[in-house]
């Protein structure tokens, strides 16, 4: 029997599901001849997706359970400090919407493997889209599947762990199936429900804080509550500890190590997903300039605004629980959004089991459709089946599209991975900076350096991702805990730990140094060397007043709460 689950809930998700669903099959149905017989239309709506669409889609394939289930979390644990990530991320958006952008859409660029091929050679292509297709597949899909099973699981009354996780992989399939166009826009509806319903969340989590207080239900009284209640938790920046810190104070600083990850780390990270990453860009590589960089503006600036729904709820939690009133908070940090969730009346948990499933679900056919586009394109037709046609690419990628999930489902079933042990959010950011500095590098040097050869993109991307692993797994056992280049502190296991952000700068640092040095030795301007005007970074108006607008909002945010 679902507990805490009326009649009325079950109503509006139904309703939710019925509205996506048919809105799905009808824009498949429409291009239905286009897309199955079109690789490019199935992959990348080619020239189909409006600037809304682009941008709603992006935030909704971004916003998934790893924010709302593990940024609720760390929000409950750190506090706001923890929106970094999606504040940095809004200003990243600019940076690739300005400078990426007309890169990709002026050589027509529709995979990142193409990129590294048309730039490099075909041996870095076949190496990223390597790695690309492990990382989707056992790091994102994983901790979607599992934190979202999770996160409705708890709203269900935790014993339907698996028959959910199952249900959202069903779901998933169906809505990828139908090819981008039936993603894109039906990530327009799945953000519309996210943002709406995920502000009416927030907003009742507030009056309950009010309410139990005794100070009634105001929403402006629950939010000043919590600042005074928890102060701590609203700071964006941490101070590195000093000896005798608190265990809980040092690992605050291990996942948000203070100034120093505003340095370098998260820049790496942010300009590494949002502008070097299939699963974000590939909504955006079948339009033209305008309505690309129109579409990633929008979603940088809906970006600022998922703090307030997937983070402060966690704030919300933790205020509660400390003071009595949130007693059913279970599952750790990560059990946070879960137990607000219970609080809501009759229909509006319905709402809130939309809110999640359209997040996981949008989160879920972006990602296996991607995993699909870079292993049809840039594998099954340029080694496998050279002479493939655009139907049998279009299965191919429906095969895929099956196959990834069914192995996420896998290794996802009993956790076999140590997501939840991680926490969601850290172990998605902690194992992707593996290949982030590598992937980074290479793409800048490939696209704003003429000299940069193949042989040190090859080099690159392996001493990337090897110093990754040498800073986060070997180095205190050599060079010992303290030394100029970083400080290592007792994590939760009481091993030594390097702050991975810190990790992620000098492996980001290391692999341009080599990448430079071994490309001094080639020719002046590589014969594939990408050729840049002035012009193709001109913004129109339109496009400097909304970059302006969310500079504005963000420096507003960081004086108030720095």
């Amino acid at each position: 029997m679902l507990k805490h689950i009326s009649t009325a809930d079950l109503l509006v998700f139904f309703f939710y599901f019925i509205i996506v669903a048919s809105y799905g099959y009808y824009i498949y149905n429409r291009r239905k001849k286009e897309t199955n017989n079109s690789s490019h239309s199935f992959f990348l709506a080619e020239g189909s997706l409006t600037w809304w669409a682009i941008g709603a889609s992006i935030i909704a394939s971004n916003i998934s359970a790893e924010q709302f289930i593990g940024m609720s979390g760390d929000g409950f644990f750190a506090g706001i400090a923890v929106a970094v990530y999606e504040w940095v991320g809004a200003a990243a958006l600019i940076i690739v919407a300005v400078f990426f952008m007309p890169i990709y859409i002026k050589n027509k660029i529709f995979t990142m493997p193409q990129f590294l091929q048309d730039r490099y050679n075909g041996g870095v292509a076949l190496v990223m889209s390597i790695f690309w297709l492990l990382l989707y597949v056992f790091i994102n899909l994983t901790a979607i599947l599992f934190l979202g099973a999770l996160a409705i699981n708890g709203l269900l009354g935790g014993e339907y762990f698996h028959q959910i996780m199952i249900g959202l992989a069903i779901f998933g399939v169906i809505i990828a199936l139908g090819g981008m166009q039936v993603v894109g826009y039906t990530d327009v509806i799945q953000v519309g429900v996210l943002i709406i319903g995920g502000l009416a969340i927030t907003y009742l989590s507030l009056t309950i804080v009010s309410e139990k207080f005794g100070f009634g239900t105001n929403a402006l009284t629950g939010f000043n509550l919590l600042l005074k209640n928890a102060p701590d938790h609203f700071h964006l920046i941490f101070k590195k500890p000093t000896a005798g810190a608190s265990s809980e104070t040092i690992a605050k600083y291990l996942i948000l190590p203070g100034f120093a990850m505003y340095v370098s780390g998260q820049w790496i990270s942010n300009l590494n997903y949002w502008g070097c990453n299939q699963y974000i860009t590939q909504r955006a590589l079948g339009a033209n300039i305008t309505t690309a960089r129109t579409g990633i503006l929008f979603a940088s600036l809906l970006k600022i605004l998922m703090p307030v729904i997937v983070m402060l709820p966690g704030i919300v939690a933790f205020v509660l629980y400390k003071n009595g009133h949130l007693q059913q908070l279970a599952g750790g940090k990560d059990g946070a959004y879960s137990a607000m969730l219970s609080f809501l009346p009759s229909g509006l948990k319905g709402l809130s089991l939309a809110v999640l499933t359209a997040a996981i679900v949008a989160s879920l056919a972006g990602k296996v459709n991607s995993i699909a586009t870079i292993f049809t394109l840039d594998i099954y037709k340029k080694y496998m089946k050279k002479d493939a046609s655009e139907r049998s690419m279009v299965w191919t990628g429906r095969i895929a599209i099956l196959m990834s999930l069914l192995i996420a489902v896998m290794f996802t079933w009993n956790d076999v991975l140590g997501i939840g042990s991680a926490g969601g959010y850290t172990f998605v950011q902690k194992y992707s900076s593996f290949v982030s500095p590598g992937v980074l590098a290479t793409f800048l040097l490939g696209m704003f350096w003429k000299r940069t050869t193949a042989e040190a993109a090859v080099v690159g991307i392996l001493i990337g991702f090897a110093s990754s692993v040498f800073f986060n797994q070997f180095a205190v056992q050599l060079l010992g805990p303290e030394t100029i280049l970083y400080s290592a502190f007792h994590n939760a296991s009481g091993q030594y730990e390097i702050p991975f952000f810190i990790s992620l700068s000098w492996s980001f640092l290391i692999t341009c140094l080599v990448m430079v040095g071994i490309s001094l030795r080639g020719q002046v301007i590589n014969a594939k060397a990408i050729t840049i005007e002035r012009t193709m970074f001109k913004l129109k108006p339109s496009s400097v007043m909304l970059i302006a607008v969310i500079l504005i909002l963000l420096s507003a945010i960081y004086v108030r709460f720095w």
